[in-house]
């Protein structure tokens, strides 16, 4: 895997919670900050993503939706039996 140094300065007191959480977790300071990384854009760019295609589909106009029986009997005349029939 092709990386990438990254300069980052922090107080001492910073560093220290890093070292004490990398520690905790019995991995480096640089794999627990790729993970923070990893946890951020997931929170952030991944969840916001999700949170659009809710708010899209929250926005969308539903029909009355038939009882069990009969969506089943209407999906089986417009796409056969299901594995389930």
């Amino acid at each position: 895997m092709l990386t990438e140094r990254v300069e980052v300065r922090l107080d001492p007191e910073t560093r220290s919670k890093l070292e004490e959480v990398a520690a905790a977790r019995g991995t480096s300071v640089s794999e627990l900050v790729r993970d923070l990384i990893e946890r951020s854009h997931e929170q952030e760019v991944a969840g916001a993503a999700r949170l659009a295609a809710v708010e899209r589909i929250g926005g969308m106009e539903v029909e009355d939706v038939p009882a069990p029986d009969e969506l089943k009997r209407q999906l089986s005349e417009a796409h056969g039996p299901g594995p389930m029939s």
